[in-house]
């Protein structure tokens, strides 16, 4: 039998490495999913529950290996499924490639059935969208998808009408307007800036008595490079939310994180810094960072699009973190005065002591934080970890202790719901051998866990460590909207769009053959994490959760305490578990912590 477009796309990836494609089925792929059969499933086809799930599972996948993420589906609504999973893979710069089915090529433009205008659609999502149309055109098509995902760290989609999978393979020939290609991976030059901007962000860093640093995402492969510079420097290191595995938390001068979801030392670092050095991060909240005119500023990054773009940096370096780093240790004097390092510790080391006090808060039935703060202490040194949108991004943000080779993501950018459980199982697919646990809001789990614990089901039998760990926050409140609304829009809840119908997730889970717990006593957390950490399957963890402790920010602004109280004045139907838990919890923050 002669091979066909289909069997030729499956083996160019296969040369390219990839072993799994996350995908659904449908018709308008029906010549592809006929040479996974031919192809003895290589690479491997993963199904999800829904087309969304799967380029989740391929952002996941690709964020916590480093490599690209492949995701599949069929024409019309298949293709319309994958965007919220890609634009989340765009916004937080994840190297993901698309490839999608289009109707035959007779019937383009005839309205037809799953017609779509897939190039326009694409074209905002997708840094390259090509369609293929003829045999010849494929190599070149599929390898520069994956040289501009890789090189730019961006998604890249692959469109190939339905008739086209199933024509014979010709490769392009030797001849005018064909395109030749090569799988070769592109390289990956080093980026360093010229001698003489290192030496002028070396001046300014050298002058500075009081230096902060920001550190994101893109400088994850730069983590002995950060911790010499901080210690140089005698500066303090708050973490971007995507950046949180950067740096181990029990280094005593990193802050933790920074913004609405930070710490109360990151806060405090920015107010009273003199001297600020961000390196990968694109944080975008400015109100966050020192006042304009505070501090003189240095910014290192890769991507020159968005250099000098959050902050009046006085230099901007591009370049890769850790080589730019590294030529500038050597022209950094080191800070003798630490006493601005000694008053960063000091605002840490309390700052921890008033997580694990709000911690232990008495609530209905369980603080949410302590779910946290007993999970953190027993997770091993190679766990990744992922949290969803909501009230579990501010948990996971502060109250998560970082260490050894720990890995950590959540959706950063696009901050949509319902990535938490795919997340999982592509990271888990990535590194069968590593134990995930997974923090997830009841929204997020009836949105999108709940099927994808059917994914978990099938598959995990293939994992070589069985753990994959999943946390509901059962409070039956979309939780984090409720406390916007109080704390932004001075409104009350609303009843009708905030309460979630009760469900049991963990009889669901049960059903399909996982572990399962139902906690409802703060007491049963610690040994239910053990059994969880330790299990031969995976586990979910039903936690019937307090939606009253209030997700209150550690430099809470006069403004939004006042937007609280008028939405309780209002009527809100939770105010006075609001108002008791709000001063218990805060109460245990600002008490003091030493003489």
């Amino acid at each position: 039998m002669s091979q066909t477009v289909a069997d030729y796309l499956l083996e160019r990836l296969r040369d390219w490495g990839v072993k799994e494609v996350f995908a659904y089925p449908g018709d308008g792929i029906n010549g592809i999913l006929a040479a996974f059969g031919r192809a003895d499933n290589q690479p491997r086809f993963i199904q999800s529950r829904h087309e969304e799930m799967s380029a989740f599972e391929a952002v996941g996948f690709s964020k916590f290996t480093g490599r690209i993420g492949v995701c599949m589906a069929t024409s019309g609504p298949g293709a319309v499924h994958l965007l919220n999973g890609l634009y989340d893979a765009k916004l937080d710069h994840v190297p993901v490639v698309a490839i999608v089915g289009q109707t035959n090529r007779s019937a383009m433009g005839g309205s037809y059935q799953q017609e779509i205008d897939l190039r326009s659609l694409y074209k905002d999502v997708a840094e390259y969208v090509e369609t293929v149309t003829v045999p010849e055109q494929l190599p070149n098509v599929l390898d520069r998808a994956i040289k501009v995902a890789t090189g730019r760290r961006a998604v890249a989609t692959v469109i190939i009408h339905a008739d086209v999978q199933e024509l014979e393979y010709s490769a392009p020939t030797h001849e005018f307007k064909m395109v030749p290609s090569s799988i070769a991976a592109p390289s990956s030059p080093v980026v360093v800036p010229e001698d003489a901007s290192v030496r002028q962000a070396a001046d300014v860093l050298n002058a500075g008595k009081k230096v902060a640093m920001l550190v994101g995402a893109g400088a994850a492969g730069a983590r002995a490079e950060v911790e010499q510079v901080a210690e140089l420097l005698g500066a303090g290191v708050a973490k971007a939310l995507l950046g949180k595995d950067v740096l181990s938390d029990e280094l005593p001068y990193v802050t933790g994180s920074i913004g609405l979801l930070g710490t109360r030392a990151s806060y405090e670092l920015m107010e009273g810094c003199d001297t600020l050095l961000t390196v990968g991060s694109s944080f975008p909240y400015t109100q966050f960072m020192p006042e304009f005119g505070q501090a003189r500023g240095v910014q290192i990054d890769l991507d020159p699009t968005f250099i000098g773009m959050r902050y009046p940096y006085e230099v901007n370096l591009v370049g890769d973190a850790a080589a730019t780093l590294r030529a500038l240790i050597p022209m950094l004097e080191r800070q003798e005065d630490r006493s601005w390092r000694e008053k960063v510790e000091l605002n840490v080391h309390d700052w921890w002591e008033s997580m694990a006090a709000e911690a232990a808060v008495e609530a209905e039935p369980i603080n949410p934080m302590r779910l946290f703060s007993e999970c953190s202490t027993r997770l091993p040194d190679d766990a990744i970890i992922v949290a969803d949108s909501g009230s579990a991004a501010n948990w996971y943000a502060r109250q998560l202790k970082f260490r050894g080779q720990m890995r950590g993501s959540l959706s950063g950018t696009l901050a949509t719901m319902g990535p938490g459980v795919p997340y999982g199982i592509g990271a888990k697919f990535g590194h069968p051998d590593r134990p995930v646990v997974v923090f997830e809001g009841d929204g997020a789990m009836q949105m999108n866990g709940m099927a994808e614990l059917i994914t978990i089901s099938r598959y995990w039998k293939d994992w070589a460590d069985p753990r994959l760990v999943v946390a509901v926050l059962h409070n039956n409140d979309l939780n984090q909207v409720t406390w916007e609304m109080r704390a932004m829009g001075a409104a009350p809840k609303f009843v009708e769009s905030q309460t979630l119908p009760d469900v049991s997730y963990a009889d669901f889970a049960r059903q399909l053959g996982l572990a399962a717990e139902h906690l409802d006593d703060p007491d049963q957390l610690g040994p239910a994490w053990d059994r969880a950490l330790s299990a031969d399957r995976p586990t979910l963890l039903d936690v019937r959760v307090d939606p009253n402790i209030p997700p209150i920010p550690p430099h809470a602004t006069f403004d939004q305490a006042k937007s609280t109280a008028e939405a309780l004045a209002k009527g809100d139907t939770d105010r006075w578990e609001v108002i008791k838990e709000g001063l218990k919890t805060k109460a245990r923050e600002v008490m003091p912590h030493h003489s």
